[in-house]
């Protein structure tokens, strides 16, 4: 069957509860499935222990959830975000029950592309419009350079109170609008003393 988009307008990010973000890559239908499943147990936890479930929980939650289905076709990679009495918190976990913990990961087919715009640009201390614009331009060369990507650059930011919308972007879009920046910038003169 091969590599392609499905949908370029697909939200590739769920949004799980006001302090909770998945994202998606492999499989929509799995992605959603089992994000919004996600949802669905974090909400009985709070009903149930009557405070917020931790984003480390909600991350093991989902990893059980769909390590029982290994290698039965799943495909899966999402990072789980969020903030919870400890913090901000990111996890990565896939279809494998892999699940780890870290600052900056990047998942999905253009990843690689992502990767190396993150670690050129990735400093702990980033604004949130630096963070936010280094994620636009990552994001950007993941669906401009890997044919399997591709559609719009959702940016969310996730602080104390919960996550917040940033903006939607049309990545074909930004391809112009970076193409002028940097067409400028190489024509600009080169000033020596």
């Amino acid at each position: 069957m091969g590599v392609y988009i499905g949908s370029g307008t697909v939200k590739k990010i769920i949004e799980i509860n006001p302090f909770l973000l998945g994202t998606m890559a492999g499989g929509a239908a799995d992605c959603s499935f089992w994000e919004r499943d996600l949802g669905r147990q974090c909400r009985l936890f709070e009903l149930r222990n009557k405070e917020r479930i931790s984003v480390a929980a909600a991350s093991k939650l989902l990893v059980n959830s769909v390590s029982r289905f290994r290698g039965m076709g799943l495909s899966m990679g999402t990072m789980i975000m969020g903030w919870d009495k400890t913090g901000p918190a990111l996890f990565y976990v896939d279809n494998d029950g892999t699940r780890l913990k870290g600052n900056l990961f990047s998942v999905g087919s253009g990843s690689t592309f992502a990767m190396g715009v993150l670690d050129i640009g990735y400093k702990y201390d980033l604004s949130v419009e630096e963070a936010c614009e280094l994620g636009r331009r990552s994001i950007y060369h993941a669906t401009h350079r890997d044919g399997a990507s591709g559609g719009n650059i959702n940016i969310y930011h996730v602080g104390e109170d919960g996550w917040t919308k940033i903006s939607t972007e049309d990545s074909a879009q930004k391809h112009y609008q970076y193409k002028a920046e940097s067409t400028a910038q190489a024509s600009a003169p080169m000033v020596t003393s």
